[in-house]
């Protein structure tokens, strides 16, 4: 036995010590990234990435409970969450089945037969056949054809925990604008109340001037018209919040059926100042950007599995046990049995198709390399739409500020007017709408600042104080 095991354990041991990994090595694309942001106004910080005072609990700076609540409950019963974690475990599973190919294969097998042979024409007796073995094999990755697939199992794996952040701070970005859209609902809808209110007040001096003979029919016909109106606004605004919350319920994991956001009085918080990170910093931020890195990484390695099927196949295999007929003591020495010995394995010819299949993963690896390229663009768009939009809506703000302010006056001093009987009733109605829709202007721009800043936030990939995160390639 020692004649025969030393030459496959010298022949084993050789192969182990010339075994390479073949494909090529993986290196980040690379990409001219700007040094700053086109729409940054001047006296912006750049965010510090070492800076650890927060992880990520970016709502927060908006000082809402009922919003930290809603986060907080979505993050754990949002469906598509949970969808995105088990596709994250899934993705380990499958690192563990890759991992498992470097080891060897144990299998033990153990069986009973009768056996009769009436075709030699002198009837035997049946004779029992026993057996009992432990066999292994073992596939050297000579090649490194699986070293490249635990590469690419853990680059995917990676891509999905990357999906599964992408996942969660989309649900915190939509969940934060939707409630945002709700309140200000909720504000216009009291703004809208308060207009009903003072065009009951108009109605009744325009009715009341009527009846002294100092006004015309008309006056009160025109009343009428705005106090129908701005009843029909408030009724319309309440359809809008209702398809809200219903789209909260959704996000949270519930029936909209089994929720409800109370309305309640509130002044909407003014858009926090938010600091852009330097664009370097992004590409480590993004959870679609280091998710799109990761898939090319994985695409890579599979060209290394590609490559390896040029190269011949080790198989190292051994198998030891007992077999003996029924006479015959199951475990006596001369039942026992043994096998050892390698086999090797080679294609000679198949028509090109390993070649074919070397080319797609070659290609497979060029698409993705430009999908990150174009993920790290589309990334640098979002936090540019962003910015603008925070600068732009800023100037509207302060504008359309001093235009309420502007057409309150307007209406207090022309209202006064009619009553002395110095203006006529179509001033007051003019100063009253344009007073109404300005006021209504503002909130909506206050609600597209607070839209733009969960933008900015999701752009720059969650708070911008969390520290960059150490890239994937280099985390164990």
């Amino acid at each position: 036995m020692r004649r025969l095991l030393s030459p496959t354990i010298l022949v084993s041991t050789s192969l182990l010590a010339s075994a390479c990994t073949v494909g090529p090595d993986y290196v980040r694309p690379t990409m001219a990234i700007p040094k700053t942001y086109k729409e940054a106004p001047p006296g912006w910080r750049l965010a510090q990435p070492a800076d650890r005072s927060r992880r990520g609990r970016w709502w927060e700076m908006f000082h809402d409970p009922d919003l930290d609540r809603l986060e907080e409950q979505a993050a754990q019963t949002n469906q598509s969450i949970v969808a995105a974690d088990a596709h994250y475990r899934q993705a380990l599973a499958v690192v563990d089945q890759n991992v498992a190919s470097l080891f060897p294969i144990v299998s033990t097998r153990a069986y009973g037969q009768r056996l009769a042979n009436p075709a030699i024409g002198v009837p035997l007796a049946p004779k029992t056949y026993r057996s009992a073995s432990v066999s292994a094999s073992w596939v050297p990755d000579l090649w490194g054809a699986v070293r490249r697939s635990i590469e690419e199992a853990r680059a995917n794996a990676e891509s999905s925990a990357d999906n599964l952040g992408a996942a969660m701070l989309s649900l915190q970005a939509t969940l934060a604008t939707d409630y945002f859209a709700l309140r200000i609902a909720d504000e216009q809808q009291r703004l809208l109340h308060e207009a009903v209110h003072a065009d009951r007040r108009l109605l009744q001096i325009a009715q009341h001037r009527y009846r002294g003979g100092v006004a015309a029919r008309v006056d009160v016909a025109e009343a009428q018209v705005l106090l129908a109106e701005a009843s029909t606004q408030a009724i319309d605004v309440g359809i809008q919040r209702a398809q809200l919350e219903h789209a909260i319920a959704v996000l949270t994991g519930k029936a909209p059926s089994e929720f409800a956001i109370a309305p309640r009085p509130m002044i909407v918080p003014a858009p926090p100042a938010i600091p852009p990170e330097i664009p370097g910093a992004l590409l480590q931020r993004r959870p679609d950007v280091a998710s799109a890195e990761r898939l090319a990484a994985a695409a890579n390695a599979q060209i290394g599995v590609a490559q390896a099927a040029f190269f011949p196949t080790v198989t190292l295999s051994a198998r030891g046990g007992y077999r003996s007929p029924s006479n015959l003591s199951l475990f006596a020495i001369p039942a026992r049995f043994w096998t050892l010995g390698p086999a090797l394995a080679e294609t000679i010819f198949d028509g090109g198709a390993r070649t074919a299949v070397k080319q797609q993963a070659i290609d497979s690896y060029e698409a993705a390399v430009a999908t990150y390229r174009q993920t790290v663009l589309s990334a640098l768009q979002n936090v540019e739409d962003a910015l603008v939009a925070q600068r732009v809506l800023r100037e509207e703000s302060v504008m359309e500020g001093t235009a309420v302010d502007d057409a309150v006056d307007t209406l207090r001093m022309t209202t006064n007017q009619y009553r002395g009987g110095t203006a006529g009733y179509r001033d007051v109605l003019a100063a009253r709408t344009a007073m109404l829709a300005n006021r209504i202007t503002a909130l909506n721009i206050r609600g597209r600042r607070l839209a733009a800043s969960v933008e900015l936030v999701a752009a720059l990939g969650g708070d911008w104080h969390r520290p960059a995160d150490k890239p994937q390639s280099q985390q164990p």
